[in-house]
């Protein structure tokens, strides 16, 4: 199992976008593309309270390149991102990282 941590860090008062897009349309594509996500927080405490973290659970990296990707090219995403960033950008800059549990990990 590998661990997909995902930030995205947005623009001054656009979180409340981001999390509607997420709501509204992202997760329903996650679903039909086969992305499994274990969970998404907000900052409450920390350097900026302007982030969305997310992670998603892959079998394999072979697995996210292949479902990520079909995921990443579906027409209806692309017109439906673009929509909702037509007035301005909701994201200034992702973070991404992939992670690996070690043997005394509770999630493996």
């Amino acid at each position: 199992m590998i661990v997909e941590m995902r930030i995205y860090h947005c623009a001054p008062t656009r979180l409340p976008a981001l999390l509607d897009r997420f709501t509204t349309h992202t997760l329903g594509f996650f679903e039909k593309h086969g992305i499994e996500q274990i969970g998404f927080w907000t900052t409450l405490i920390g350097p900026s309270n302007h982030a969305l973290t997310y992670m998603v659970k892959w079998d394999s990296l072979a697995e996210r390149e292949q479902k990520w990707n079909a995921f990443q090219a579906d027409a209806d995403w692309i017109r439906i991102r673009a929509a909702s960033e037509a007035e301005k950008p909701i994201i200034e800059r992702i973070e991404n990282h992939f992670l690996t549990p070690t043997s005394f990990s509770a999630l493996r």
